[in-house]
């Protein structure tokens, strides 16, 4: 049996080494960039968050999350993490969850699938890109940038839209749809969010812990809590990435609101205000915060209530407490949307899952077609949970063909 595998990203090298585990499988995998991995050896900032111990369907979203459970199913993190130790590749845990490789380097988990591929005989080709496909009698045949290609089978794993410069791209998008599937609305996630600019410029670089609420009106639409960073543009971080997605897929009137004493009621904050004010009397009131937050923080929260940063404490009123306590608690920024695919870790939206079998992954619309990974309508959260499905669903959609009862004839 030919299979062909399009997009040599993280599901299709996982669907790459399943499927070649039946000895009469010749798989070939396309790579349309200069090398394998590219886009894997920059998450989890170079060090590869490739999955999370507390994996579960909450952390995932689509037009119906429920569609990854059996790939889950048949490839869980505790299988996985087997599967890369049998590679060579060691993991650590940390505390949230997180599993990274021991080196703490991305280009363990490249090397160690790249060099699986090589031992199983698998032929990758890289520069070449697929064009278009066309479906000929049982099998398929694809046009690329250099010749034609003939597969009994076909996955489809080009990944999503997002990050383009590290190799985001539109193509499997593009290819399915011509074969009659269909796709839903891309938008970026887990991607830095833009607010009214006049406190997150002034606090550029500064990090904090928050609980984060994203409203429109009264009503919450998400909410995190975790580390954010401030930018000249707005906010990131991993709490924010989190909550970006519902930023980039609501329209207007949004607001961002953080509270900096996630742990501490308001009463609490208000008690530790009154104490510093009463040991304190002649300090400046810029000091109130010192020893509380980040001092650059804690004089932004001044001037957000509008107090002078001399006044000495022990001129503040409980009107003037309150309101700054309101700041520390409930500090409101304006969003006004999300940087854009090109900056996205992650496209939320891709083709519809319905159009898919879900134990096994092959379209429901043109049979020997398979698709896995982000080029589908599943899209996880910050901390490992999008390459969990990559390997998941990439190993599931390669593991069928593995199973499949063909052998040898060519379309």
């Amino acid at each position: 049996m030919e299979i062909l595998i399009l997009g040599g990203g993280a599901s299709g090298m996982m669907a790459a080494l399943s499927a070649s585990e039946a000895p009469d499988r010749r798989v070939t995998l396309l790579e349309r960039q200069a090398r394998v991995g590219r886009k894997l050896l920059s998450t989890g900032n170079g060090r590869c968050n490739l999955s999370n111990l507390n994996l579960d369907l909450s952390h995932y979203h689509g037009q119906c999350p429920q569609f990854a459970q059996a790939a889950f199913a048949q490839f869980p993190v505790e299988k996985t993490l087997s599967y890369f130790q049998d590679l060579g590749l060691i993991t650590v845990s940390e505390p949230s969850g997180r599993l990274y490789p021991y080196s703490n380097q991305a280009n363990s988990v490249v090397d160690v699938l790249r060099l699986a591929m090589t031992q199983r005989g698998i032929r990758v080709l890289t520069g070449w890109e697929a064009i278009k496909i066309w479906k000929k009698g049982t099998g398929f045949l694809v046009k690329t940038n250099q010749t034609d290609l003939a597969a009994d089978r076909l996955i489809v794993a080009c990944g999503g839209a997002a990050g383009s410069k590290l190799g985001g791209t539109q193509s499997g998008y593009s290819l399915l749809k011509a074969l009659g599937h269909h796709l839903s609305p891309l938008s970026p996630s887990l991607v830095q969010i833009k607010t009214d600019p006049t406190y997150p410029r002034s606090l550029k670089g500064i990090r904090a812990e928050a609980h984060i609420q994203l409203c429109r009106s009264s009503q919450i639409l998400a909410q995190r809590l975790g580390e954010i960073q401030f930018t000249d543009f707005g906010l990131s971080g991993p709490a924010i990435f989190d909550i970006s997605r519902a930023v980039s897929t609501q329209a207007g009137n949004l607001q961002v609101i953080l509270d900096f004493f996630p742990s501490y009621s308001f009463a609490q904050v208000t008690t530790f205000l009154v104490h510093k004010q009463e040991t304190f009397p002649s300090l400046p009131a810029d000091t109130l915060f010192t020893g509380m937050l980040h001092n650059r923080l804690g004089q932004c929260i001044l001037s957000f209530a509008g107090i002078p940063h001399q006044m000495p404490l022990e001129q503040l009123s409980q009107k003037d407490l309150q309101t700054l306590v309101h700041g520390a608690k409930a500090f409101p920024l304006a969003v006004t949307g999300t940087l854009g695919m090109d900056q996205a870790q992650v496209t939320a939206g891709g083709m519809l899952t319905r159009e898919f079998d879900a134990e096994t992954l092959e379209s429901k619309l043109i049979p020997g077609l398979y698709a896995c990974g982000e080029v589908l309508d599943i899209d996880g959260d910050c901390g490992g949970y999008n390459l969990q499905w990559a390997w998941s669903s990439g190993y599931l959609a390669g593991k069928t063909l593995s199973k499949e009862g063909f052998h040898d004839s060519h379309p």
